[in-house]
């Protein structure tokens, strides 16, 4: 009800100024709309109770118990224990974190570590910032679909070898690795293992201890959560330095005044898709599935990236041939439709994707990538403006490209 009413609303604005038709926004794996009721529960904490939660005063303690509550429910997602869960800024500054005081607490019992060449730029700089340092790092290759070959990572593996750090979900393509069996191998050779979950974290259903990990890394925005808030899962006995240096926050590993709506927003965020995992999950697979079966009958000459079943509910990737994708999205956006090429955090590169070239894609066809990652509330009716839209704004593209007039003569000709 609430969701149509919205969108009813949003419908009569863009009337009302002329347009045909509200937003399709099919970004979330870069940002989610934070929900009513996340926003609802952050409220009080910028106006009423906006006390600072290590001071003693009563309306520091109120702070404080919010704190521990939003903990206590983040905790829940994944199975851990309250005082496990760490507040950072985001996924970035947890990954950071987590890579940083690993690698230097481990340091004297080896400085290699393990991870893949489709990680986030948020693992993949820091090793390079590591590297630097004179750590080394093994990056794994990954197969056509962007998935780890667990015999590589296990040949990998060194007497020096102190972390594994593979990601839980990948951003772009939204291929799921083999988390379990990774933890496995890594507790079985006494290697700490850190996956960056913000994908795939509040999405689908992780438990910590099963799965053997040590550190994992969430960010709320991915999961109708505020921006600005992250949290770094540290197993209890793993030993890690602080990140920020100052006040004894965070149980002395993370210094700085907490940013108490944010966590608040982010434990409303982490019950929010506890309920509703399950039902969302269901419908963003039925619509994914729906898309890309519309996509491959009726546009020729594009490929499905990433896993077709191990991948997000949510992810639809495809690569088309002979056109740009930047240009794809500009006249995507010019019908109202929202959509990416890739990560986010590199939207102003012209590089093309590391991930796609790590599959084995050739440069152009990586130039030719479209990311759709959906939510609940899109609707198969959507889908299927998407589809129509996409169809003119690809032929219309190639009918521009030198490339494909002599693709097309070449193969009549043959």
């Amino acid at each position: 009800q609430e969701t149509g009413n919205r969108k009813q609303e949003t419908g009569n604005r863009k009337q009302e100024t002329g347009e045909v038709r509200s937003m399709i926004y099919l970004d979330n794996a870069a940002t989610t709309r934070t929900a009513p009721e996340v926003v609802e529960a952050m409220l009080p904490y910028f106006t009423e109770n906006y006390g600072n939660p290590s001071a003693l005063y009563s309306l520091g303690a109120t702070g404080k118990k919010a704190v521990n509550e939003a903990r206590r429910r983040i905790a829940g997602v994944i199975g851990a224990k309250q005082e496990e869960i760490y507040f950072t800024s985001g996924g970035t500054e947890a990954d950071n974190w987590a890579l940083k005081a690993a690698a230097e607490g481990s340091a004297y019992k080896g400085r290699h570590i393990i991870t893949t060449r489709i990680e986030h730029h948020a693992i993949l700089n820091t090793c390079k910032y590591l590297e630097k340092r004179g750590f080394e790092v093994t990056y794994l290759d990954v197969d056509a679909y962007g998935r780890i070959d667990l015999a590589q990572l296990e040949g990998a593996v060194r007497p020096d070898t102190i972390l594994i750090s593979v990601m839980f979900a990948n951003n772009e393509i939204g291929t799921l690795e083999p988390i379990g069996e990774i933890g496995r191998l890594a507790r079985k050779k006494g290697i700490m293992f850190h996956t960056d979950a913000v994908q795939a974290f509040g999405q689908l259903p992780i438990q910590v201890d099963e799965l053997g990990v040590d550190l994992l890394s969430a960010s709320a925005h991915k999961l109708n959560g505020p921006k600005g808030i992250g949290m770094l899962y540290v197993r209890s006995g793993v030993k890690m330095g602080s990140f920020l240096h100052g006040g004894e926050q965070e149980r002395n590993r993370r210094a700085g005044t907490e940013n108490v709506p944010g966590i608040v927003g982010f434990g409303a965020a982490a019950a929010r898709a506890m309920d509703k995992m399950v039902q969302k999950a269901a419908v963003e697979r039925e619509l994914r599935d729906y898309l890309i079966g519309r996509i491959e009958a009726e546009i020729p000459y594009c490929r499905l990236n990433g896993h077709r079943e191990q991948r997000l509910p949510g992810n639809v990737n495809f690569s088309f041939s002979f056109i740009e994708g930047e240009s794809l999205l500009i006249m995507l956006d010019m019908k109202g439709i929202c959509a990416s090429s890739g990560s986010a955090c590199a939207s102003g590169s012209l590089n093309p994707s590391h991930v796609l070239l790590a599959t084995g894609l050739k440069q152009e066809e990586a130039h030719g990538s479209l990311r759709m990652t959906l939510s609940e509330e899109n609707t198969r009716e959507e889908m299927d403006i998407v589809v129509e839209e996409l169809k003119q704004a690809v032929a219309r593209l190639r009918n521009m490209s030198p490339l494909y007039e002599d693709f097309i003569k070449s193969t009549q000709e043959s």
